[in-house]
């Protein structure tokens, strides 16, 4: 009773729609990494891409989620978080048919293009999750959502490697996203037990996405004279590592199978080492985040995510396996301590503002990092560097390190307890 008392205790804020969010997590993620250990061997291979097809889905992808970014972020704040989560999540779970049908790789630019306008709800969800956690609570509340992505996503690449050995590349990929739309036409369904949180009283009208996009811009950045200068720079902070992951995320792939001599049939191990570290590291990551504050994980995170980049640029089919543990125990660091210290800085009312202005700008830089990276995969193996794309992304941690040091600030814990809001569930 000891034991189970303490975990009741530990995890009593897992309720309302924090958890009916956590279950959708769980469904979707039994799929989300099926397709990412052999989607750029997909496009290259069975879809005969051409050399620039990764970095031009990629661009399509992340300038079609920017598109977006701006109206979500306003019409969660304006008109609620439960409309667009839930009428999205089914616009996702069909856009996975262009990718499970597709002739040529034109139908995986469409379906990429496709899903990501879907994601216009992603500020709401982020939103509706900032309001159902009380602030003592935030970097626990986090480090379960990479927990939940890292134990339900492990089984994928698993699954993806059974299905490649079976059925072939081409085969093995269709019916992955066949599963795909399956699993995320469930989680969809199940979300409609979401409760709003944030409401004006006005429905929402699919008019409103298109008259709600110059105010949304303009209230999105205003708000940004409101935020402490912090956040500003935390923003920075958090685009260029979005920035520099894609430059590398983009033909990790390729790079391994052609540079590192590691073989399609092992490419797929990789990724279970990564998974299993999240699996592992995520709770104690979260109570490090909420007991020793923001900052020292952040910077933690961004050593981590300088070795691992070194490491796989020089690596074999071991080293890349470490790697990946690396990058997943940076990717926790990171993405904990910046959510929580994001939260800590800006007033619920203004949260889904910030969101849209981030995920703009984020995604802008990705889909121009995963171009970049692409070409400077191409141009350095013509020029006996095909590193490049690597030693660029280590180089840009540099000032990343200098900002998060000596230009962002966390906020007093004594405030954050006067002044957090309490949990809506």
């Amino acid at each position: 009773m000891g034991l189970l008392g303490l975990l009741r205790r530990e995890f009593s804020f897992i309720t309302g729609n924090y958890r009916i969010l956590v279950i959708s997590w769980v469904i979707m993620d039994l799929a989300m990494e099926m397709p990412q250990p052999n989607f750029q061997a997909y496009v290259a291979e069975t879809l005969q891409g051409p050399d620039m097809a990764l970095g031009i889905i990629g661009l399509a992808n992340f300038l079609g989620m920017a598109a977006v970014a701006f109206p979500g972020g306003y019409l969660a704040d304006k008109y609620g978080r439960r409309w667009l989560i839930t009428t999205m999540t089914f616009g996702m779970a069909l856009s996975w048919l262009f990718f499970a049908l597709a002739p040529t790789w034109h139908f995986v630019l469409l379906g990429s293009v496709v899903s990501s306008l879907c994601l216009i709800y992603q500020p709401a969800l982020f939103a509706l999750v900032q309001d159902s956690l009380p602030p003592e609570r935030r970097g626990m509340g986090s480090s379960i959502i990479q927990l939940i992505h890292g134990t339900f996503s492990t089984p994928g690449p698993i699954i993806a490697g059974f299905l490649l050995l079976q059925f072939g590349l081409g085969w093995s990929m269709r019916i992955i996203y066949l599963s795909m739309t399956a699993l995320y036409l469930t989680a969809a369904v199940w979300r409609l037990r979401l409760k709003e949180t944030v409401t004006s009283g006005e429905p929402i009208r699919f008019r409103y996405f298109v008259s709600a996009y110059p105010k949304a811009i303009k209230e999105s950045i205003s708000v940004w004279k409101k935020l402490p200068r912090s956040m500003l720079w935390l923003l920075i902070v958090q685009t260029t590592v979005m920035f520099s992951t894609s430059l590398t995320g983009v033909i990790n792939q390729i790079y391994a199978l052609n540079i590192l001599g590691v073989t399609l049939e092992q490419w797929w191990l990789v990724f279970i080492p990564m998974l299993l570290t999240v699996v592992v590291a995520s709770i104690p990551i979260g109570k490090v985040v909420d007991k020793f504050g923001r900052k020292i994980p952040l910077i933690l995170g961004l050593f981590v995510l300088s070795g691992g980049t070194i490491i796989f640029a020089h690596g074999d089919f071991v080293t890349v396996m470490i790697s990946m543990s690396l990058f997943g125990i940076a990717q926790l660091l990171v993405m904990s301590s910046a959510m929580a210290l994001s939260t800590d800085l800006v007033e619920p009312v203004n949260r889904g503002k910030v969101v849209g202005l981030r995920n703009f700008v984020g995604y802008i830089v990705m889909g121009f990092g995963m171009l970049l990276g692409n070409y400077l995969f191409l141009e350095g193996t013509l020029l006996s560097i095909p590193a490049l794309p690597f030693y660029t992304a280590f180089l840009l941690i540099i000032p990343q390190l200098f900002i998060v040091l000596f230009l962002v600030h966390e906020k007093p814990r004594e405030s954050m307890k006067t002044t957090g809001n309490p949990s809506v569930s």
